[in-house]
């Protein structure tokens, strides 16, 4: 989770079980405190539900929960008291887990936007080995960026959807045309041409435009 270290992740386990929210801020050590920012990161990660907390009455709770700390009486905080909040929609959710961990076990990005991909003649990762040869529309996150110096300045994206990765060549025509799409856009939907050599797809990009999704990560570029 994101700002949760691997020794304040294994002193937060080792005190388990908690309470309350409250009641882990004052378990911890002095010198391991939980500050705001990472209960709220804990909380967006769904790391409270076992205590009975959605993730909106969650992050409700951290504002109040970070104001404990041992010199003070246990529950002399304020705020804790929820209203009724309405829970995240499985987007959202989503959303946050690729903000708070990185991955979301629950559903990639392009898995809600699916009916209108296919509505648009996007074909999934895993329908390219199977899909005839020729031009066709992919869609996904951009997960890496590489333009390797033995490459003749050929640009290779893998793009990644619900199914799968697409493997994406965009020349350095391709790329003069679509220059900022092609290195700053997290998500991309492109149009090429399709093609397979010893079980392997490749998109040879002819246009490239940006994809806008609930949420997307920073892409490994150019290593």
């Amino acid at each position: 989770v994101r700002g949760v270290g691997p020794e304040l992740a294994a002193a937060i386990a080792e005190e388990a079980p908690y309470e309350s929210m409250e009641h882990l801020v004052r378990t911890m050590p002095a010198e391991r405190p939980l500050d705001l920012p990472t209960l709220e990161a804990l909380a967006a990660a769904g790391a409270f539900d076992s205590l009975g907390l959605d993730r909106r009455e969650a992050l409700w709770t951290a504002g109040a929960a970070a104001q404990s700390s041992t010199d003070r009486l246990p529950g002399a905080v304020t705020g804790t008291r929820v209203p009724k909040l309405r829970p995240m929609s499985p987007q959202e959710q989503s959303a946050a887990d690729l903000w708070t961990t990185g991955v979301a076990p629950d559903g990639h990005p392009t898995r809600f936007h699916r009916s209108e991909l296919d509505a648009a003649g996007v074909v999934a990762a895993a329908d390219l080995l199977t899909h005839p040869i020729g031009r066709v529309k992919v869609a996904g996150t951009v997960s890496h960026r590489q333009r390797p110096m033995t490459a003749g300045g050929t640009m290779f994206i893998n793009l990644e959807d619900e199914t799968g990765l697409v493997n994406v060549i965009v020349s350095k025509g391709c790329q003069a045309r679509f220059r900022r799409t092609a290195l700053m856009s997290r998500a991309l939907m492109v149009r090429g041409r399709l093609e397979r050599h010893e079980g392997v797809a490749n998109i040879i990009a002819e246009h490239l435009a940006p994809l806008t999704l609930p949420a997307t990560l920073p892409s490994r570029d150019f290593r």
